[in-house]
Formats: structure tokens, sequence, C-alpha cells
């Protein structure tokens, strides 16, 4: 099998491996690293009977590590993935699938990706990316450290701190929005221990955190950069090491469709994902390129639409008003892994896609041309407010006794428009797999609200409280009691990593301008790469 070449997305020049592209983390051009061929699904994938999901990650992600050998990758993955041993998810199934009632004529069932130690689906690459990055650096002869830097709109930080944080070779820092994360999300990456990590929250949102943190890795080759003497990569997803890994479930999902006779053997599902930085159905869309049998896919949105509108226009603009909603971790005007589509839809034209990102870049808008636009046809966009985003979660409940967080009350409600308006493509009976991409005990105040629970007085929130809670101090913030009282409300038990986040004395406390991240994040490193091992 032939090793694939990854390429930027705007300059081909720029050609590397796999190892290399993962401990990297994204080219010094801005751009993104893409795969120049993307592989076949092995036949075992879709037909073999009886995988664990471990074993079928193996035989998923074998094809994209095609140069490394077998004892290289597959104990990384049984590492990652292998409830058998330290568990990293708490179900054996790791990623169930349950029904969920229908849209029109087509069978629903949710993806549950929320059973891993952050309660959120950004655990299944992250559990595996560490052992990734440390592979990556010994194939490449890098010594460590690895200084991870990282922006996160909520889930992604608390992944990476749970499945980076503390390994030999590494240190991570992640940059959040201080008032821009649930107070659970927030809580989930304040109290990491300190040694090895940084977190820090910005007076700003996820587009300022996220566009600081691409500015410091395309300034970082510079001798007048602060970080110019650091090995930087990232755990985002344009880190093309977080975004394999999120194929796998794809698979799994369709492999449970058929033991659940939902489908028979070639036949096509349709995806509904709810999308901030557009990498999670940008898996799916690598799946499908791979050959599993997807149809639709459809990209749900919240009141900050701007994916919705890219897709129903063309267009991607992102000059519009910037919105704080109960689904955090969409609230995002700029999707960074939108570029590796746009690169498709450009058909693998680095110039006319560099050309296309520095307007936008300038000017806050680019646009596809027809024929670059009808490439996308398989995707379908829509979104919903907060209002809406309450119904669904309001209706799932009592029409399925199905609870779901606010991000995948999105994605459900963003299905029930598709239905309506006619737009599944296919024979019309396919069945919708609905991504659950969060516990909905994070999100506790919205399922309050949806599902017209009297909130106790003495739990409503008082506001953001975790960023200065003293150092050393426990935390018993109203959200983690309202958790709990969601549980006993709707007798579904309380996720377990949730019920002892209470006792975690909070670690990190600073919040700063955006004008002053770079300075701390450059002295972090600094600090921790003269010092040793974490």
């Amino acid at each position: 099998m032939q090793a694939i070449t990854f390429i930027s997305t705007r300059n081909s020049g720029v050609a590397v491996d796999i190892a290399h592209a993962i401990a990297e983390g994204m080219p010094a051009d801005g751009g993104l690293y893409v795969p120049t061929s993307i592989p076949s699904l092995p036949s075992a994938a879709l037909h073999e009977q009886g995988l664990s999901y471990a074993e079928l990650a193996w035989i998923v992600l074998a094809p994209w590590f095609a140069d490394w050998q077998e004892h290289e990758l597959r104990p990384l993955i049984e590492e990652a993935y292998d409830t058998s041993r330290q568990p990293r998810f708490f179900v054996p199934d790791v990623a169930p699938v349950r029904p969920a009632g229908s849209f029109g004529n087509h069978p629903a069932f949710c993806l549950e990706l929320f059973h891993g130690r952050t309660c959120a689906f950004k655990d299944f690459a992250l559990s595996l990316l560490g052992g990734l990055l440390e592979a990556s650096m010994e194939r490449c002869g890098m010594e460590g450290p690895l200084c991870i830097l990282t922006a996160t709109s909520g889930d992604t930080g608390s992944a990476a701190l749970e499945g980076l944080g503390g390994r030999r070779a590494i240190r991570i820092a992640v940059l959040y929005p201080a008032e821009g994360t649930s107070e659970i999300q927030r809580l989930q990456m304040t109290s990491v221990p300190s040694k090895g990590r940084l977190v820090l929250g910005l007076l700003g949102n996820f587009d300022d955190a996220q566009r600081e943190v691409k500015r410091i890795f395309r300034m970082a080759r510079s001798p007048e950069s602060p970080f110019h003497t650091f090995r930087l990569s990232s755990a985002n997803s344009i880190n093309i090491g977080r975004l394999l890994p999120q194929i796998v479930y794809y698979v799994h999902a369709w492999r449970k469709l058929r033991e659940l006779g939902a489908l028979k053997a070639g036949e096509y599902m349709h995806v509904v994902v709810p999308s901030g930085n557009f990498g999670d159905i940008l898996a799916a869309r690598y799946a499908k390129a791979m050959g599993l049998p997807i149809e639709t896919l459809v990209v749900a949105s919240n009141a900050n639409r701007v994916l919705a509108d890219f897709f129903a226009t063309g267009r991607y603009d992102r000059r519009r008003p910037f919105f704080t909603t109960l689904s955090p971790s969409m609230d995002i005007l700029i999707s960074s892994n939108l570029e590796r589509l746009l690169y498709m839809a450009m058909g693998e034209n680095p110039v006319r896609l560099a050309a296309a990102m520095a307007t936008f870049e300038k000017e806050g808008v680019l646009a596809l041309a027809p024929a670059e636009q009808a490439k996308l046809a398989d995707f379908r966009g829509g979104w919903a407010d907060d209002h809406a985003t309450r119904l669904a979660i309001r209706s799932a409940w009592e029409e399925h006794r199905l609870l779901l967080d606010p991000h995948t009350a999105v994605g459900y409600e963003v299905a029930r428009q598709i239905t309506a308006a006619g737009q599944w493509s296919g024979r019309g009976t396919e069945p919708v797999v609905l991504v659950a991409t969060a516990s909905p005990f994070k999100f506790p105040v919205a399922c309050f609200e949806a599902l017209s629970l009297p909130v106790p007085s003495e739990e409503r929130p008082q506001g953001k409280v975790a960023a200065s809670a003293p150092q050393g101090t426990e935390h018993t913030g109203s959200d983690l009691a309202l958790a709990a009282q969601l549980a006993s409300c709707t007798g579904i038990p309380m996720p377990r990593p949730l019920a002892e986040l209470g006792a975690r004395p909070v670690q990190h406390t600073r919040v700063c301008e955006v004008q002053e991240a770079e300075s701390l994040l450059a002295e972090f490193f600094r600090r921790e790469t003269q010092g040793g091992a974490a």
C-alpha cells in the first residue's frame, strides 16, 4: 500500500508524510494539510462481523498510515479505545447508536459520542492524538518537548488537556473565551493539574482565540517571534491527526444500523452534524470519499449561521454580528476546516484557494463559482436559534424520551427542517444519523428551561464564576448542582466524570486581553521547555 503525501491547501510544493503533518500541526504558510489521495475503505470495515471499536479503528485508519508498521500504530489505537483496559470511555460500545423516532419516512438514530472522559465527541480524536503525536515525533527524529497550542470554544480544550496533558514529551496551552463557554465546560478545563499545562481565558470570542493561535503558528518560524525556538503543534482540528480518527465513528454508525436492521449491505444513510469549526462533518465527507455509503451531509448551525448561509448561497461571509447562544461550541464565524472543503470544491487548486483565502482574510468574504458550488451538492445547511433549540430539546424528550444537549438539539431541529422542505436526497427512506456531540448534563440550564422544569432558586446561575475562582479552592457551582437535579428529574444517571467534577480544585485562574496572550503563552512554553519533564 502506497504512503499518502500531505500538502498545504495553499501551496502544493509543501509536501510531507503523515508523521510530519501530525507533528507540525499546520504548514507555515497558513494553510492546512490535506491528503493528495484518499484511500479506499477496506472491505472488512463494512462487512467483518463482531469487531470491537478498537479493531474497527485499526482497520479504518491503517490505510492512512501505510508507511507505519502495525506495532507502531495499533497499540496507540488500543490504548485509546480498548474498554477492557484503563478506560477512556465508560460504555462497552464506546459510541452507542439508539433509535430516535423518525424524520418523515426516514428512521432516525442518535450516535452518542459523549461517553468519554470529558463527555463530548472530542474525546474520540484526542484520546488517540497524544500517542500519534509522540510516535510522529519519534519517526521524524524530533527532540521533545512538543508545545501544543490550542484554541477552544469549549470541548476541545478539556479533551485535549485530558488526552495530551501529562505526557512526557508534551506541554499544552489552551486558549478559551472566558465568557463563551458553559460553566461546566470551563470548570473541566480550569481544574486540570497545572504541571505541564496552561489554561488561559481570553476576553474575546472563539474566533479571536483561533485567530491568535493561527497567527502565532504563521509567525513562529520568524526569528523575531517569541515562539521561534519552540516546537509547536496543535490539538485543534486544523491538525490532520485530530481529523482522521473521527472518520471511524461514522463507519461504526453505519455498521450499527446494519445490526439494527435499518439498512442492508450497500445501502446509504444520511448524517446530521452540529457544526462549529467544521471538523466533525468534514470527517464524514472523508468517510464518504473512502467509500462509506453516506448520501446527504447536513450541517446544522445556531444563530451564528455562517455555514448554513454558505451552503445555501456559495458565499462564505463572516461580516455579521456574533451571537452568544445556548450552544457555545458552535459560536463561531470562522470555521477553519471549511478551508479543506473549499480546496476540494476549487478543484484542489492551491493557487485559487490561496487567493480566495487572502480575499477572505482581508475583506471577510469569498464566493464559489457555480461549478465549484455544484461539487458540494451532497451538503445541506440549516440553522436554529435558541428558541427553536429549546423547543427541539422539549420535543425530543416528550416524544422519544431523548435528552439532548443544545448542540445536538440544533441538529435535531435542522433535520426536521430538511424533512419539511423535502431536501433529503436518495430514494426517500434512508436512515438518518443524528450526531449527539455532548452530554446534556454539561448544559443543564438549557435543559431545565426547555423542559419547563423549575430551577431551584438557590441553584440559579449567578454569572461566570469559574474563571475568577480563587486558586486551590473547591468549586460547587450552580451548573453542577443543576446537573444533579436534572439527573433526578429525568431518571438518567449523571455521567461519572461530571459527578466527580465538583471535588476538583480550580488550578487555572488567569484571564487576559487578546494582545496579552502571546507573551503569556510564550512565557509558559519557555518555562516548561527549560524545566524538564511534565
